[in-house]
């Protein structure tokens, strides 16, 4: 065991006390834990500590330089953007981040709300709870039309580990798999165009990343181009989908449904188009598709694994 100096910036937006941390324990030898970590607050934390752990709390230039016995940041998820990287190379600080941790929960999540929609799991929920199947005067109750899966057509956007996955478990389903064309790339063999993608599928998944090519790719001439009766599904990122516009089409009723696990503010403490109690036909969770309780305990164990490989010289998830 090692005699560095370990912070934890920001602990409970991974662990809920429902994680082995020993891992971590093995790779370094004093650890400072904190559940969140203030803007305020991270320069004081970080002063004497070889090793940070974030997954939230920003790390710009000016923090990474007052950090001086810094020399290693792992990031608890896969994306980088709370850490200047550029800086961190100019200083001397390693980054590694976490992937491919996520992908059971998450196409676990996708199917989730594809069957909840496709089902109409929602409602019927409501119905039996308001007592509408108790007063009914048959033995069923089938007001909300109930579709399968099995011949339809499915259309994903981001073809990486991700994509990939939902597309294996959508053919189990009996869907056909279409694969738009990355956004803003060059065409390739067997992968569509958006525009002529979306006016297939029943089912439309995003699992691409926030880019300035894919902010607002899903707006109001996109959802115009897909069926009345298809659903869209995003576990990407919010900004991706233009949410005034989805709101929009489904109240209008020019799209079927759509299931929705992240917004382009979280939390939405301001407020989001989505929201709104008066749209149908809609399914928004809190962005959990990554949080089963098997994903985190990866993202512990991916780190500790990359904090042993810096130890020894090996370059493993190494983004700096």
């Amino acid at each position: 065991m090692t005699t560095l100096n370990g912070v934890l910036l920001d602990l409970a937006t991974i662990d809920q006390g429902d994680l082995d941390l020993s891992c971590l324990d093995r790779v370094c030898g004093h650890w400072q834990r904190h559940a969140y970590t203030e803007p305020a607050d991270t320069r004081e934390r970080l002063r004497h500590a070889q090793i940070a752990v974030t997954n939230k709390v920003a790390l710009d230039r000016q923090t990474l330089a007052a950090a001086s016995e810094l020399r290693l940041v792992c990031i608890a998820a896969t994306g980088t953007n709370n850490v200047d990287l550029e800086a961190a190379r100019e200083l001397g600080i390693a980054v590694a981040n976490v992937a491919r941790y996520a992908t059971p929960a998450v196409v676990q999540h996708v199917f989730a709300l594809i069957l909840a929609l496709t089902t109409r799991l929602p409602e019927y929920q409501r119905a039996v709870s308001s007592g509408a199947w108790q007063r009914h005067d048959r033995f069923c109750l089938m007001d909300y039309p109930i579709r399968e899966l099995a011949g339809r057509t499915l259309g994903i956007v981001g073809f990486g580990e991700l994509g990939q996955a939902v597309a294996r478990v959508a053919e189990a389903f009996g869907l056909r798999v279409l694969i738009a064309q990355r956004p803003g790339g060059p065409p390739r063999e067997g992968r569509l165009p958006l525009d002529e993608l979306l006016p297939q599928v029943d089912v439309l998944t995003l699992h691409c990343p926030l880019t300035d090519t894919t902010r607002g790719l899903i707006g109001t001439r996109e959802l115009d181009l897909m069926r009345r009766d298809a659903l869209l599904i995003n576990t990407a990122r919010g900004g991706i989908v233009d949410e005034q516009a989805l709101a929009e089409a489904l109240r209008r009723g020019t799209l079927g449904g759509a299931g929705i696990d992240v917004l382009s503010a979280e939390p939405p403490r301001g407020g989001n188009p989505l929201l709104a109690p008066d749209i149908p036909n809609l399914i928004v969770t809190p962005h959990i598709a990554w949080a089963s309780r098997e994903a985190r305990q990866r993202v512990v164990e991916e780190i500790a694994a990359n904090i042993e490989a810096f130890l020894t010289g090996k370059d493993r998830n190494r983004v700096a």
